[in-house]
């Protein structure tokens, strides 16, 4: 009777989950939208409300906020750092320049930052959506280094950086040639819609392209034929005279 064919999950063990569109989405859609827009609500919520620095100080704490709960759930890391260290940089630069503009222009030179490494990390091999992808599902060491993960996770580091490349040229020119309230309706008319459809798109493609891949299969049936031999391994020591 033949195998199963081999799947993503199968190369650390049965108790992960196999990935699917539908767990993929509903697992790490939430954490997305609360770092994605929880800091700028705040930001834009405290300064209507209050003054610049109220909405600097609640956006700020909004982050710190967010990274320390991800702290508690055991799914901080490198990235989550580099977060913290930016909210604090960006409040303290807005402060110091005591302007909105200054303060929001910040994350817009970011993205685009992000948008170039995206690109630069899938000419190299190392695609940077790959290395987000795993706050969404934990792949297994062997499937890092497979070329279907470098092959799926370039195309879509491309793709999420021609977009933030975009977004950030219409943000920024948005910025400083209208007002602020012009800034917050153009940033969320480019940020939800067209990120919710990235999402979705990279979720789906990426979880496609890993069910139809073969890669596993070898991999798979290398450590089967390794658990075979094994007791036939120790069968035969005990066999061995002294």
């Amino acid at each position: 009777m033949n195998a199963e064919p081999a799947t993503v999950a199968d190369l650390q063990g049965r108790d992960l989950p196999e990935p699917g569109f539908r767990s993929v989405l509903l697992a790490g859609a939430p954490r997305f939208v609360r770092e994605a827009f929880g800091p700028v609500a705040a930001f834009y919520l405290g300064w209507k409300l209050g003054s610049l620095v109220v909405g600097i100080v609640l956006a700020s704490a909004v982050g710190i906020a967010l990274d320390l709960y991800e702290r508690r759930r055991g799914r901080a890391g490198a990235l989550a750092l580099v977060s913290v260290a930016f909210v604090l940089v960006q409040a303290a630069v807005g402060l110091i320049a005591d302007s909105a503009v200054v303060y929001l222009a910040q994350p817009v030179l970011v993205s685009a930052i992000w948008g170039v490494a995206n690109i630069g990390s899938a000419l190299i091999g190392r695609p940077l959506a790959g290395v987000l992808a795993d706050a969404w599902y934990p792949f297994p060491p062997a499937v890092k280094e497979s070329r279907t993960y470098r092959r799926v996770f370039g195309i879509e580091s491309i793709v999420w950086g021609v977009y933030l490349l975009a977004r950030s040229g219409i943000r920024m020119f948005a910025l400083v040639s209208e007002s602020v309230d012009y800034f917050i309706a153009v940033q969320i008319a480019t940020g939800l819609p067209f990120t919710i459809a990235l999402v979705a798109w990279s979720v789906w493609y990426a979880t496609r392209a890993f069910e139809r891949s073969t890669e596993w299969e070898a991999a798979d049936s290398g450590r089967q034929a390794d658990r075979r031999d094994e007791p036939e391994s120790r069968s035969g020591a005990r066999s061995t005279p002294s």
